[in-house]
């Protein structure tokens, strides 16, 4: 217990040096602040979610103490590592035939609540720039004036950057869970099996929260802005499952390699091919693709 909390310690003034890093304005201090989530995670999966909640209440705690200031964003930032990292080690007992084996918390559902704490993120940062959508829309209008000065590109940013800081949000939180639980695992203390990509399937629920959220971005004022936040950070979970229907149908293919690494550089590259991955992660949850493609070749479907 007694180690399970000093290192709760260590791992919360870890990030909180990593948020604290950001005060000074330079590229390197933007890409720490995204990092800070990973000390956490490593805590939380390498010890127990006990480990985690400490080091996410000492990062804000330290945090507030010495900014004199409690950065709620920050406090979601924080808590949402440590409930990720919770979940990835949340598990029952299942049976299968005559073996016992643990049932581990669904890696689609992993996403889907990344989605979630992204959009979270967004909500809590927005108080920070207005109350309402003309005050937060005149404040990011002023602060990309001074930056850009181009009339048409700060129009476009104004109303981009919120589902689009939610969409980077929820690429951090899992780009930082894979990290942890890559350390934790030549560690030797993951105690969850490595899981599938292929297998990645986002729960039926995901379908009808995305069609909200778009209805819900037509609504007026901070709500519609919140639900398109939402709306492309469930495109974003989607995209992975588009990124798992292409890992489970090019297995057993000649160049799969490449073609999964051509996929990949083009997503980071070009942008325009995770459209393309959404829209394939969306026609699996509704048409089913992996679960024909298995049913045809005789191998088990992947299962939200």
């Amino acid at each position: 217990m007694v180690q399970i909390f000093l290192v709760g310690l260590g791992a919360g003034a870890a990030a909180a040096l990593l948020f604290a890093s950001v005060v000074s304005g330079s590229m390197a201090a933007v890409v720490l602040f995204y990092l800070a989530p990973l000390p956490i995670m490593i805590a939380a999966l390498g010890w127990s979610h006990l480990c985690g909640f400490i080091a996410a209440v000492s990062a804000t705690a330290v945090l507030a103490a010495f900014s004199g200031l409690f950065v709620v964003a920050v406090a979601v930032i924080a808590f949402g590592a440590w409930w990720l990292g919770y979940l990835t080690l949340l598990a029952r007992p299942a049976t299968n035939g005559e073996r016992s084996e643990l049932e581990w918390y669904p890696v689609g559902r992993l996403v889907l609540a990344a989605a979630v704490i992204g959009t979270l993120v967004v909500v809590a940062a927005i108080p920070n720039f207005g109350t309402d959508r003309e005050s937060l829309q005149s404040t990011l209008r002023r602060m990309y004036e001074r930056i850009i000065g181009e009339p048409s590109i700060v129009d476009l940013l104004v109303i981009a950057v919120p589902p689009a800081a939610a969409v980077f949000t929820t690429l951090t939180n899992l780009f930082n869970l894979w990290l942890a639980a890559r350390v934790v695992k030549i560690s030797g203390r993951l105690m969850r099996p490595w899981p599938d990509l292929g297998a990645l399937t986002l729960p039926a629920s995901s379908l009808a929260l995305l069609a909200l959220a778009i209805m819900g971005s037509l609504l007026p004022d901070l709500l519609g802005i919140v639900s398109s936040a939402f709306a492309a950070s469930l495109f974003m979970a989607f995209a992975m499952a588009g990124l798992a229907v292409l890992h489970f149908t090019t297995r057993g293919m000649r160049g799969r390699a490449l073609a999964l690494a051509s996929t990949y550089a083009a997503a980071l590259v070009l942008g325009w091919p995770v459209l393309l991955l959404t829209l394939a992660g969306i026609a699996d949850r509704i048409l089913g693709i992996r679960r024909r493609i298995a049913k045809r070749h005789g191998m088990p479907a992947p299962r939200p």
